[in-house]
Order: structure tokens, then C-alpha cells, then sequence
């Protein structure tokens, strides 16, 4: 059960776009981690830097989103940049459409 909610969150993550970038964070690889007890999400995610002028909107993006899957209590949001964000977390598509093909 908590696999299956932590994909449901995840999928409900996707409505999220980044501003700057125009695509959405588990796409664009800002999602590092979420996880789920009784409830309680804890969701460990990135920005592309750590002065991003979005980390704001993008954080009350995911709690938003990631509340209105059911059977998630409360969530709790964790920024890091450890590791570092950088183009290769993003999808292919997305790392194509953006311009870095060339990144592995």
C-alpha cells in the first residue's frame, strides 16, 4: 500500500510546472524521494539551484498536489541539493526538448 500511494503521488506531482522551465518536477527529475506511513507523506525533492526564485511556488505546488491524493494525511516537504540537481535527472524527452541531448 505504501508503494502504490507513493506512485499515485507522484503521478499527482506531474500537474506541477516549474515556471522558468515549463515542464513539470518529476519530469525535469526535482522529485528525489517520497515516502508514506499511515498517512504521513515526507516528499524529498530539489530545485535547479538552491537561490531558485520558484522553491516557494513550487513547494506549495506539491503540497497542494500531493493532498489531494487519497489516503494522505498530511505532507511534509524537504528541499535539499544533495545531490545537486543537474540536466541528466530529467527525462529524455524533456532533456531533448530543453536542449541537452547531448547529456547522458
Amino acid at each position: 500500500m505504501t508503494n502504490q500511494i507513493a506512485d499515485r503521488i507522484r503521478e499527482a506531482l506531474r500537474v506541477v510546472i516549474d515556471p522558468e522551465l515549463g515542464h513539470n518536477i518529476v519530469d525535469l527529475g526535482f522529485v528525489y524521494d517520497i515516502s508514506a506511513v499511515d498517512g504521513a507523506v515526507r516528499i524529498t525533492m530539489t530545485a535547479t539551484t538552491p537561490g531558485c526564485p520558484a522553491i516557494r511556488f513550487l513547494k506549495e505546488g506539491v503540497a497542494n498536489a500531493a493532498a489531494r491524493v487519497p489516503g494522505v494525511g498530511s505532507v511534509d516537504i524537504v528541499m535539499t541539493f544533495d545531490p545537486p540537481w543537474t540536466p541528466s535527472r530529467m527525462s529524455p524527452v524533456v532533456r531533448t526538448s530543453l536542449g541537452f541531448a547531448a547529456v547522458n
